[in-house]
């Protein structure tokens, strides 16, 4: 049986905090603005990729019948909602409802989340052309609220295309604001048409643009496309994969998720800064 395209964490990692540790006064400034961009992108994508999970798991197999069994099997659906968010379909709008309720609550990914999830879907979804829409609804995570449209467009045998508009992050404790716009290709390379997630994988092309919160415009570009696996032990970041990070300063900075060409199942990634090349630790 064919099924939903499988939208696992396809996340950008936020780059851990020591790059700015050994930096110059000026150094510090660039690199700053580089790395700020590249972890509000990271938390945009993280949680693109989360809220694609909860809605594939939680889609009905028969969207024409609101009692429909769902999409995931007996176990995934109730580990995913972490026993955090209620669920309900509505066939004749076909409309998606998962609702975290006004108060946080706990997931399994250690983010505490409140507020809807809303996924429209506009026909049989597991065809090509099947387009899901996507809107948050008062929601928000670790007390950040997140706003915007995610549009994926099925193109057949699980591979689909995301479009996510008008998207942004209100920081709490006026942390301020990111925003962004994001054209995304989503190639399934393993794993269709199977009940597991392990064997899972995609190559991911696309770009974005955007302001970060330290209202500094960047642009992001997938310059090598992004290897995401979900067997044991890889499923967490991308094994391969580049991404240029250019912001209105002119500065650049190039994220390598595979320094060492092995696709290694690590946390291990590198970022280059006007020509000097450092090892980080994604979180």
């Amino acid at each position: 049986m064919h099924r939903f395209p499988t939208f696992r964490s396809l996340a950008y990692a936020a780059l851990a905090s020591g790059l700015l540790l050994t930096a110059s006064c000026r150094r510090a400034d660039i690199v700053a603005d580089d790395v700020t961009s590249a972890e509000d992108m990271g938390q945009g994508n993280e949680e693109n990729a989360t809220t694609a999970d909860l809605v594939e798991a939680a889609s009905p197999q028969d969207a024409t019948d609101s009692a429909s069994p769902t999409v995931a099997d007996a176990t995934e659906l109730p580990a995913l909602l972490s026993g955090c968010a209620t669920r309900t379909y509505d066939a004749a709008t076909r409309t998606l409802t998962l609702d975290f309720g006004p108060t946080n609550c706990l997931c399994r990914d250690g983010r505490y989340r409140r507020g809807k999830i809303v996924a429209v879907f506009s026909g049989p979804y597991r065809q090509a052309g099947a387009i899901t829409t996507v809107n948050l609804l008062s929601y928000f995570v670790n007390d950040n609220q997140h706003l915007g449209t995610r549009v994926f467009t099925s193109l057949g045998s699980g591979s689909f295309d995301l479009s996510v508009q008008n998207a942004s992050i209100i920081f709490a404790n006026n942390g301020g604001t990111a925003s962004w716009t994001s054209q995304r290709r989503y190639t399934r390379t393993a794993g269709f048409g199977t009940r597991t997630i392990l064997d899972d994988a995609y190559s991911i092309t696309g770009s974005l643009t955007g302001t970060n919160r330290r209202n500094t415009a960047f642009e992001a570009t997938i310059q090598q496309p992004l290897i995401k696996k979900f067997a044991i032990g890889c499923a967490r970041h991308f094994v391969a994969g580049t991404v240029a990070i250019t912001n209105s300063k002119q500065k650049a900075m190039l994220l390598d998720y595979d320094p060492t060409g092995t696709q290694a199942c690590d946390n291990i990634a590198t970022v280059t800064v006007n020509g000097h090349t450092r090892t980080i630790t994604l979180r």
